[in-house]
C-alpha cells in the first residue's frame, strides 16, 4: 500500500480537506493545495492536533 493516506468515502475527500484547511488557519500555517513535505513536523503536527481536539469537541457535544 502507499504511504498516501486512504479515503474510505471517496466523496469525503474535499470536506476532510476544508477540515484540514480550517484547521490550519486555526493555528497560523499555511498550507497549500497538495503537497506539504516542506512543513516542519511541528507544523504538521499542530494541524492534526487541532483537528483531533475539534473532533473530539464536537463528539462531546453530540453526547449531551
Amino acid at each position: 500500500m502507499s504511504r498516501r493516506s486512504r479515503v474510505l468515502v471517496p466523496e469525503a475527500r474535499e470536506a476532510l480537506n476544508r477540515f484540514k484547511m480550517e484547521a490550519a488557519n486555526e493555528v497560523g500555517v499555511t498550507l497549500n493545495q497538495g503537497y506539504n513535505g516542506d512543513k516542519t513536523s511541528r507544523e504538521n503536527g499542530s494541524v492534526g492536533g487541532q483537528m483531533v481536539k475539534k473532533m473530539i469537541s464536537a463528539y462531546e457535544q453530540s453526547m449531551k
